[in-house]
């Protein structure tokens, strides 16, 4: 079992967590009607599948008020029900969702609405705190994020919350979170198709957990998804092609550039008796001491494959080396043709 600090909170987690977008089922974008989750789901097997993690001392739960509008944060509450000492319970705010409707309708950082999304998550999650609260916004206005902060730093006084981070690509963001002094968290993309040295060293600089969203590159990285095998659920947000950062699949098509990449690495990831999926965290371990991926899930097959990564451990300092290789060798193959 691999243990880390979320950051400078002292709190121990499971180097590995459960991210839940999936489990909260399908909602959409008010303006267009298209997709923002990954299909149904069945409540009975989430609430299984957390049980499945608790179970394998996976404690770091992470999700998001507006997964499924609502509906991930109310199947967390139930599955925690008598468990809820036993987690370590994340959530986020920012996006604005219709729970009825199943509409996404915005977004909101000012002060009465971060009160409010505290108030109605806890009331979702059965729960009178939460560990680590995260602001959802990746490319809010810095200048703006003061109010934000005071905000997170009065739930803190408040004892609503007990930490709080952002979920943020941009590392000047990060930079200015980690002024505050309930900051121990930056949730960002990180997987060995997408590496991002920059923001590692912000966090390892401030004594940030590096929470790692996508570490399985939206199930590409399980080698599940082929040039032939594509996402065909049209409720699936993987099969929108119109979102800018949804860089693994466009219309449920995988990306072509990380298929080779990922056929040049197979090998390497996949040594040792690893699965494709148990190398990608291995990576992510041995990538630096602060990362925390938090890879999705929609069964109690999907939970244990990822927990038994844990008894395999981070890659070795040679493995690390060859696959930077690889991936330097197919990107100059690339550039030539």
């Amino acid at each position: 079992m691999i243990k880390r600090k979320l950051g400078r909170s002292g709190i121990e987690v499971s180097a590995l967590g459960i991210g839940c977008w999936a489990i909260g089922g399908p909602w959409y974008d008010e303006e267009t009607g298209k997709p923002f989750g990954w299909g149904e789901t069945d409540d009975r097997e989430s609430i299984a599948a957390i049980h499945c993690a608790l179970d394998n001392g996976i404690n770091l739960i992470d999700t998001a008020d507006n997964y499924g509008a609502g509906h991930s944060e109310r199947v967390i509450g139930q599955a925690l029900q008598g468990r809820r000492d036993k987690a370590v319970l994340a959530t986020k705010f920012g996006y604005v969702t219709n729970e009825e409707t199943k509409m996404a309708a915005g977004y909101n950082a000012s002060r009465t609405y971060i009160k409010s999304a505290c108030e109605a998550s806890l009331r979702r999650l059965g729960t009178d705190y939460i560990d680590l609260y995260q602001f959802h916004l990746g490319d809010y206005p810095e200048h703006l994020a003061q109010e934000v902060m005071d905000a997170l730093e009065e739930l803190v006084t408040e004892g609503k919350i007990r930490f709080f981070g952002w979920s943020t690509d941009m590392t000047d963001r990060a930079e200015h979170f980690a002024l505050s002094k309930h900051c121990v968290a930056i949730q960002h993309n990180l997987n060995v198709f997408l590496d991002n040295a920059a923001m590692l060293d912000v966090c390892e600089r401030n004594r940030l957990a590096s929470i790692n969203r996508g570490p399985l590159a939206m199930g590409l990285l399980t080698g599940k998804y082929s040039e032939v095998v594509h996402v065909h659920d049209p409720k699936d947000i993987r099969r929108r092609g119109d979102l800018e950062w949804l860089t693994y699949f466009k219309d449920g098509v995988p990306s072509q550039e990380m298929t080779d990449q990922l056929r040049a690495i197979r090998e390497v990831l996949t040594s040792g008796g690893r699965s494709l999926t148990q190398g990608a965290l291995a990576w992510l371990w041995a990538r630096s001491d602060v990362t925390i991926p938090i890879p999705g899930f929609r069964t109690v097959k999907h939970v244990t494959e990822n927990a038994k990564a844990m008894s395999f451990g981070p890659l070795t300092v040679a493995e690390m080396r060859q696959i930077g290789q690889l991936l330097a060798a197919q990107e100059e193959f690339r550039d030539r043709i």
